[in-house]
């Protein structure tokens, strides 16, 4: 039986863990709090983040990492993604050999502006073909009620995507394998950063018009910086570009998309931050993803609006008003 180590709690995390049960597989949770992990073990709910549904049997959860880690085929890390490399370098020492290592993370990190998968590689000293990377249209509260969903397996090493893939595939839940990580791993990160865009919008009364140019235009962008950066432009049209794009952009269960509809009708970022229980990754990862454009010099003008309301307090109507008259160009630029 294929065991899994997942670690982090949170609703993505545990609604994963809950795709990976149904999948036939054993797995271990980690948290770092001892309530939240006795709720999972004695009530099987995780009450903070899916109340009132019910986890299967093959779920356990620990605090202790090595406990967590012992003899896993998988370990699944879904954790911010700003913490990923202080928690891992903590648990690099006690993770099963030749473990997978797979990233439900959708950030680019700040200062180095490196992908999860890199961060990984580097922290846990381990190749590509070790590194998987799952992304998509993945809303956890809908995948927990067991809704029909599709998502995308990216490895260097196409037979170990194909492992992963047959660990987690269910009735409800389908994955795809693809080989092109870096373009996997750029749609789910900057598609937060468009969901905040799409969120003010929304919050300020804009209309579906300029939804449908804010995510039409922010999938454009991610094109650009994936083409920078070597990624296949297929993998924009599938479940891993426009697919989670359109998730985040359009449900009132996106993170991002909520915080952003909060600055759109004029909360503060601290007012915003103070009513959000679950990370928005687009907030800090807007940063990481305007460094990482500029150091390849792609021009992201969403992505630098986001960025100019979020961090640089610019009132949203003024950020776009200067969005909307930049010069003309084509299409394709």
């Amino acid at each position: 039986m294929t065991r899994v180590a997942v670690f982090g709690t949170g609703s993505w995390g545990t609604a994963f863990s809950m795709v990976l049960a149904d999948a036939g597989c054993e797995v271990a949770m980690w948290g770092r709090r001892a309530d939240a992990v006795d709720a999972i073990n004695t009530t099987r709910t995780n009450p903070d983040y899916l109340p009132g549904i019910g986890l299967p049997a093959r779920i356990r959860a620990t605090t202790d990492p090595a406990e967590a880690a012992d003899g896993a085929d998988f370990t699944v890390l879904a954790v911010p993604s700003q913490t990923l490399r202080g928690n891992l370098a903590r648990w690099v020492p006690v993770l099963a050999p030749d473990t997978v290592l797979v990233s439900l993370m959708k950030g680019i990190e700040l200062g180095t502006v490196k992908r999860m998968s890199e961060v990984i590689e580097e922290v846990a000293k381990v190749p590509a073909d070790r590194v998987a990377v799952l992304s998509g249209p993945n809303l956890a509260r809908e995948i927990a009620r067991r809704q029909p969903a599709a998502a995308v397996v990216a490895c260097a090493d196409e037979t170990v995507a194909q492992r992963l893939q047959g660990a987690c595939m269910t009735p409800y839940f389908r994955p795809y394998t693809i080989t092109d990580v870096v373009g996997c791993e750029l749609g789910g990160a900057v598609k937060n950063v468009i969901g905040l865009a799409v969120g003010i919008a929304d919050g300020m009364g804009l209309g579906d018009n300029a939804k449908a140019s804010l995510i039409t235009r922010g999938l454009a962008e991610t094109m650009r910086l994936g083409s920078a950066l070597g990624a296949d432009q297929r993998t924009f049209a599938g479940l891993a570009g426009m697919g989670d794009l359109v998730a985040t952009c359009s449900s009132p269960l996106s993170r991002n998309h909520t915080f952003g509809m909060n600055l759109g009708r004029g909360m503060t970022l601290a007012e915003t931050i103070a009513v959000t229980k679950q990370t928005a990754e687009g907030v800090k990862s807007c940063e990481s993803v305007q460094d990482l454009a500029r150091r390849n010099g792609v021009d992201m003008p969403i992505t630098d609006t986001v960025v100019s309301i979020v961090h640089d307090g610019k009132q949203p109507l003024v950020a776009v008003k200067e969005l909307m008259t930049r010069s003309a160009k084509a299409e394709g630029h």
